[in-house]
């Protein structure tokens, strides 16, 4: 009991200092309290709606989740030139001139307040917008603002993406046609270089050198056989003086060499064509031996006065004459032959190597051609994509709650503002009596004596005051009470209504710190 009494009394000696805390915070918001504007707050609430045409049948080239276009609706808003223009347009601060634009953009986004989704958290992909004015006009005028900056700025995002995409693929397009273009002509340009040795003839080739072959084998046999004959006829006339007595009988050498090239033309012009340089010397034989049977009366004549040959000599010249022009003959055909035959060679060792190359290049024609045509396609589809988001078929945001003037302020809460200010001008008022008792370490009991020196005095003899002292005491305590109690309000009021209203000063340091009020 004696403590609470002790407490009581340090209270009382320096409730002057209660008085001037408790006093100045409680004035500061009293007047705050009954001087703040009233707060109207307007509300809006967005629907991202889905496409209106099914992604099976033509899907949008803008694929965007809708939390994610949640998101950027709301980055968007909030930038500083949105803030700043709004908040001029609407005129939505008294002293908007005199604020800087690090100020008005604070103080905006201090006063909006945006959140997503519908009652208690719900999936929906719902957007909800909230500003608080000065007046009910500047709220709703401030999210009509809004409103008209969102469906602008969503529906240029939207068409710009779809815009990019499109032009995206039609320059992709050109660029693969090109491509296609100049692969196609270094395809043509090879093909053209290599016509001779490409793999698509390589079997026509193998073939017509499997027949060039066997007919350079049939040419040597042929060759071989005409020898022999030769020989033979050599033989035979060296034994009997004549070579075929009874074919002698009926023709005449240069008769029968007639027949057997005019037999030969025939068989070559089976196989070649009258320019063959093959068919034109023999048909140039032919016509030299029709021209020699034509005279052959006037030189036989003459032939009688000339010194007798051997029987049969004539014809077995005639007849070898006739083998060395056929071997001759064979042996330039053999080299024609030879000649192909060579070249076919260069072209099947070229062959392979040309099959490499020309696989390669079409190989890289193949993949630019399936990006060409992936290309094509999805420009199509960027193009189906376009047109859905500039007829605006895509997502879109639809009002489902329009912005509304209030009737009736949301704030501020005058009576919480006031007691609310009260209840903390005492307590920080307790609280500095408290900290200046904690910090004086004057000793005033006989405890404090005791505890600081350790010795108990005898008796303790407090200091009496007469009665003009206790009465001037008094007057003083009372007349510094009036001054607290009635003064420092007043100069509160004061300071409130010439220099700087007060609650100017908490709209300021609110926006300053980005709370609302």
């Amino acid at each position: 009991m004696s403590d609470l009494t002790y407490y009581f009394s340090i209270f009382l000696r320096r409730l002057h200092y209660f008085l001037v805390v408790s006093v100045v915070v409680t004035a500061v918001s009293v007047i705050a309290a009954l001087s703040l504007p009233p707060a109207y707050e307007s509300q809006t609430r967005l629907l991202l709606e889905g496409p209106q045409i099914p992604s099976e049948l033509a899907a949008s080239t803008v694929t965007v989740g809708l939390l994610e276009q949640l998101e950027i609706i709301e980055q968007r808003l909030m930038t500083r030139a949105n803030m700043l223009a709004v908040a001029r347009s609407q005129s939505v601060f008294e002293n908007i001139q005199e604020m800087t634009a690090d100020e008005i953009v604070t103080a905006m986004r201090a006063r909006t307040s945006i959140s997503r989704g519908g009652p208690a958290r719900s999936p929906t992909p719902i957007l909800t917008i909230t500003f608080q004015a000065r007046t009910p006009a500047a709220a709703a005028g401030v999210l009509n603002e809004y409103l008209t900056l969102i469906e602008q700025q969503n529906a240029e995002f939207r068409t710009s993406r779809a815009g990019n995409t499109l032009e995206f693929f039609e320059q992709e397009v050109q660029r693969l046609g090109q491509d296609l273009d100049v692969q196609s002509a270094r395809i043509l340009e090879f093909k053209t270089r290599n016509s001779g040795a490409l793999p698509e003839s390589l079997q026509f080739r193998l073939d017509q050198q499997d027949r060039l072959q066997e007919q350079v084998r049939q040419i040597d046999r042929d060759i071989l056989m005409l020898y022999a004959q030769r020989d033979r006829l050599i033989q035979i006339f060296e034994a009997t003086g004549q070579v075929d007595a009874t074919q002698g009988a009926r023709l005449s050498p240069d008769e029968q060499r007639l027949h057997d090239l005019r037999a030969q033309l025939d068989e070559a012009l089976l196989v070649y064509s009258a320019e063959n340089p093959q068919v034109r010397m023999l048909q140039a034989r032919v016509a030299q031996l029709e021209q020699r049977l034509a005279s052959a009366p006037e030189r036989a004549g003459g032939a009688e006065t000339d010194t007798p040959q051997r029987p049969g000599s004539a014809t077995l010249d005639l007849q070898l004459s006739e083998i060395d022009t056929r071997v001759a003959l064979l042996r330039e055909q053999r080299g024609e032959i030879e000649t192909r035959l060579k070249g076919l060679e260069e072209t099947l060792a070229r062959t392979p190597a040309n099959t490499v190359t020309l696989d390669e290049l079409t190989r890289t024609y193949a993949n630019i051609e399936e990006q060409y045509n992936m290309a094509v396609d999805r420009l199509a589809r960027a193009s189906t994509g376009e047109r859905i988001e500039s007829l605006s078929r895509g997502q879109r945001i639809s009002v489902i709650e329009p912005p509304a003037m209030p009737t009736l302020p949301t704030k501020p809460n005058r009576v919480l503002i006031a007691g609310g200010g009260t209840v903390f001008g005492i307590l920080a008022g307790i609280g500095l009596v408290v900290l200046i008792e904690l910090l004086n370490r004057t000793a005033r009991r006989p405890e404090d004596i005791v505890s600081r020196i350790g010795v108990r005095p005898l008796a303790t003899i407090p200091y009496l005051h007469n009665r003009s002292e206790i009465l001037r005491r008094r007057l003083t305590r009372i007349a510094v009470y009036l001054v607290i109690v009635l003064g420092l309000p007043a100069v509160v009021y004061a300071v409130h209504l010439y220099y700087l209203p007060l609650d100017l000063l908490a709209d300021r340091a609110m926006n300053r710190i980005g709370v609302r009020w």
